[in-house]
C-alpha cells in the first residue's frame, strides 16, 4: 500500500507573531520601537513622494527650507491626499482647500478660513519624527515617550582617506527585483543560514562568488546583546583557515561581509525593511574606495545579471529570490522541519518571540538605545584569516 502520499494535506500556517508588521501585530511593534531607513536623502525632495513602511502608507518631502517632512497622506481637512501637495517654504500645501502642515504636522495655515484659521492649532496633520544620516532618510514609527537614539556604527565612522559611503536600496547579492514581493522574514532569517551558500550559490547556480565559499563550513551560533551571530570555519587547503562572522541584528538589520572574502571586519551593513506584509526593501550602506562598489558586488548568472535571464534561466540557474519567494507569499512556518543546520534560523525565530513579548509587557526589545555616550555600536561580522582581526574586541568575540 502507498503511504505519504499529498492525498488529504492539510498545510499549516505563518508564525503571524513574528512575519507580519501592521501597527499592533506582534513583530510590527517590535520594529516601531527602532529607527527605520524609508529612503534615500537625494529622494526627499520638493515634489512629494509616496512611501508605504511597516504596511502605512506615507508621503516624504523636503521644504524648501530642506527640512523633511514624513506625513500621513490623507488631509485631515477633507481627505484628499498630499501626494498632489504643493511643498512650501516651510511645509505641504494640500490642492483641495489648501491648508498647509509644517514637518512636524502642525496646521500653519487655513486660507479660507477667517484670519488663515483661527483654531488651526488645534488639529495636526498624523506625522513621524524623521532624521537624516549616512545619506539615508530615518524614521520613528513608534510610541513618542519611547523614542530611541539614531544608532551609528563603528565601521561608518572615521572613514579612511579615499574612501566614501556608498548607499543602495535595489539590494545586494543574489539578485532580484528592488521591491521584494514576499514576507521580509524570508529574507532576514536566511542570514543565520550559511549552509544554503555552498548548494544554492555553487552547486546550483555555478559558483557565484569564490571557491572557497563553496566548501561547507563547521558552523557555531551564539546570542550577542542585540542579535545572533555565526561563526563559519573554512579550512581553505593552502594553509589558511577563514573565519567568516555573519550577524544580525535587531529588528532587521543583516550584517553579511563581502562574499568576495575581502579581509577583515565587514564594510556594509543592509536594512530589511517591510513594505508591507508581503513585500519588503533592503537599505544598504558601505564605505569603499570605489562609488561603484555594491553594483559590482551582486552576483551575477553565468555572467548575466538576474534581471537578463527568461523563465527557463531563472529554473536552472535559482539564486536567493528564487529560493526565498517560493517558499510562497508568507511562508508557512508551521510546516518546516528544521533540523542541526537550521540552528540559527530556529534562535533567531526564538530572539524575535522574546522581543514580542518583552514589548507587550511595557519593556523594551534589545538593542534599542537612549543614552548618547551608547549612540556607536560595535560591528564584528567580516571575513578574518588567521590573525587578521580589527581590534581586541572583534579578536575576543570570532574566539569565544
Amino acid at each position: 500500500m502507498d503511504s505519504g502520499t499529498a492525498y488529504g494535506l492539510r498545510l499549516g500556517s505563518p508564525l503571524h507573531d513574528l512575519a507580519q508588521v501592521g501597527q499592533g501585530t506582534g513583530y510590527g511593534e517590535v520594529l516601531r520601537r527602532y529607527w527605520q531607513p524609508v529612503a534615500k536623502s537625494e529622494d526627499a525632495t520638493t515634489r512629494p513622494k509616496r512611501l508605504k513602511v511597516l504596511g502605512e502608507e506615507l508621503t516624504l518631502f523636503r521644504t524648501r527650507r530642506g527640512e523633511v517632512g514624513l506625513l500621513h497622506p490623507r488631509c485631515i481637512h477633507r481627505g484628499a491626499s498630499l501626494y498632489y501637495g504643493g511643498v512650501e517654504d516651510d511645509g505641504i500645501r494640500c490642492c483641495y482647500h489648501g491648508w498647509v502642515f509644517d514637518t512636524e504636522g502642525k496646521c500653519l495655515e487655513q486660507p479660507c478660513e477667517p484670519e488663515l484659521g483661527l483654531h488651526r492649532d488645534r488639529v495636526r496633520q498624523p506625522w513621524y519624527p524623521t532624521q537624516e544620516q549616512y545619506g539615508l532618510i530615518w524614521a520613528y514609527m513608534g510610541p513618542p515617550e519611547k523614542k530611541p537614539v539614531l544608532p551609528r556604527y563603528d565601521t561608518f565612522e572615521n572613514l579612511p582617506e579615499g574612501e566614501v559611503l556608498i548607499v543602495d536600496d535595489n539590494g545586494v547579492g543574489g539578485g532580484g527585483p528592488a521591491l521584494l514581493d514576499f514576507n521580509w522574514l524570508q529574507h532576514w532569517e536566511n542570514v543565520m543560514d550559511p549552509f544554503h551558500v555552498p548548494i544554492l550559490h555553487a552547486r546550483f547556480s555555478g559558483n557565484q562568488f569564490t571557491p572557497e565559499m563553496a566548501l561547507i563550513p563547521e558552523v557555531s551560533y551564539e546570542y550577542t546583546p542585540n542579535g545572533v551571530r555565526s561563526i563559519q570555519m573554512r579550512s581553505l587547503g593552502d594553509g589558511r583557515e577563514l573565519r567568516r562572522v555573519t550577524e544580525v541584528m535587531f529588528p532587521n538589520l543583516r550584517v553579511v561581509a563581502s562574499p568576495k572574502l575581502a579581509s577583515g571586519q565587514t564594510n556594509m551593513i543592509g536594512w530589511v525593511v517591510p513594505e508591507d506584509d508581503t513585500s519588503f526593501r533592503i537599505f544598504t550602506i558601505a564605505r569603499d574606495a570605489d562609488p561603484e562598489f555594491l553594483k559590482k558586488l551582486r552576483s551575477t548568472h553565468e555572467g548575466r545579471p538576474w534581471a537578463d535571464l527568461d523563465e527557463a534561466d531563472h529554473q536552472r540557474l535559482p539564486g536567493d529570490y528564487e529560493a526565498q519567494k517560493s517558499q510562497g507569499d508568507i511562508s508557512l512556518h508551521s510546516e518546516d522541519h528544521l533540523t542541526t543546520t537550521d540552528q540559527g534560523v530556529a534562535m533567531v525565530r526564538r530572539m524575535m518571540a522574546k522581543q514580542v513579548k518583552a514589548v507587550a509587557q511595557g519593556g523594551d526589545p534589545v538593542g534599542v538605545i537612549f543614552d548618547d555616550a551608547d549612540v556607536v555600536v560595535p560591528v564584528i561580522g567580516g571575513n578574518y584569516f588567521q590573525g587578521e582581526l580589527v581590534t581586541e574586541a572583534q579578536r575576543e568575540a570570532v574566539d569565544d
